[in-house]
């Protein structure tokens, strides 16, 4: 039994109160007692779970209780150069699927986080100390922003494109395309909402995205991975990374193979510096305070869009 007790331990990473492994049986006397086993979530890249190529972990509490919930992966400087590799292998793949195809998919995601609801609100009440009843509206809310942006694929052509009217014997067409990899900062204070706010109008326009979570309140983040996970869409196209925001926003902000940078979850201390190592290969830099906490326009999507000119003879 202690060599099983062992195995486990080490399977399951850090435990609070040693293992459940001949616990109390639920039902008997002592089932009150019993001490839950706390979960060691791990990062979300590539489509895989790993452990942080460092080993750490750190403590998630409880905001109200400051009761221990879990531990998280603390990502290093490594895991988020590993995300950006992830994220550039499946960005052509993601930005050729046709616009139609990646709204079904998106659609599909919202139709996952719907099934798992109970357990989104369960971790937003835990980790924003909100009620149960709010953090259901938050969840509810959650589901109508991403199917907002799942419908947007297939429309957003006609918003940020158009024929040109030109002198001479040719069409002028304006063609949007995405901007690439971009490093999205989620915002600390939301741990799901503003979440999906900054990540679905990065993917919903063919980019793909590598997101630091919130440092404090990261469980519902790496929920969503889990649900992007068995969804359909590829690996790499959300990368979700969970640790020191101070930490890992710098390596994103300088790395040469990110082209843009979503700066909504940085300080206003570290935001100059940010946009400094942005310049360092002129990455699009966007940041607005606390938007995503109002209704949801297209002005995100068009942020990390580029417009090609495209010039075609008549008659050819």
């Amino acid at each position: 039994m202690d060599s099983a007790r062992t195995s486990m331990s080490e399977k399951s990473g850090p435990v609070v109160g040693g293992p459940v492994v001949g616990g109390p049986v639920v039902g008997s006397s002592e089932a009150g007692r019993r001490l839950g086993v706390r979960k060691t979530y791990k990062l979300y890249v590539g489509g895989a779970f790993p452990r942080s190529e460092s080993g750490r972990s750190y403590q998630v509490h409880a905001a109200k209780t400051s009761e221990l919930l879990a531990f998280a992966a603390q990502a290093s400087r490594k895991d988020a150069r590993d995300a950006v590799v992830a994220a550039r292998a499946a960005q052509a793949g993601w930005a050729g699927a046709t616009a139609y195809n990646r709204g079904q998919v998106l659609y599909r995601v919202a139709e996952m986080i719907e099934g798992r609801s109970g357990q989104f609100a369960d971790e937003i009440s835990a980790c924003e100390g909100v009620s149960a009843a709010a953090a259901r509206r938050t969840v509810a809310a959650v589901i109508d922003r991403w199917i907002w942006y799942a419908g947007w694929p297939d429309k957003v052509a006609q918003v940020a494109g158009g024929a040109n009217p030109v002198a001479g014997p040719y069409f002028n067409f304006s063609v949007p395309e995405p901007t690439g990899v971009v490093a999205v900062l989620a915002p600390a204070a939301s741990s799901l909402l503003g979440l999906v706010s900054v990540i679905a109008p990065v993917i919903a326009t063919g980019n793909t995205a590598v997101v630091v979570a919130s440092e404090d309140r990261p469980l519902p983040a790496i929920t969503l991975g889990e649900v992007l996970a068995t969804s359909d869409v590829p690996g790499g196209v959300v990368n979700v990374l969970t640790g020191r925001t101070a930490e890992l926003a710098p390596v994103l902000a300088g790395h040469f193979d990110v082209n843009a940078i979503d700066l909504t979850g940085a300080t206003a201390d570290s935001r100059a510096e940010l946009e400094r190592l942005a310049a360092s290969n002129v990455k699009r830099v966007f940041w607005a305070e606390d938007d995503w906490a109002g209704e949801p326009t297209p002005r995100r999507m068009l942020a990390f869009l580029e417009t090609k000119t495209v010039w075609h003879p008549v008659g050819i």
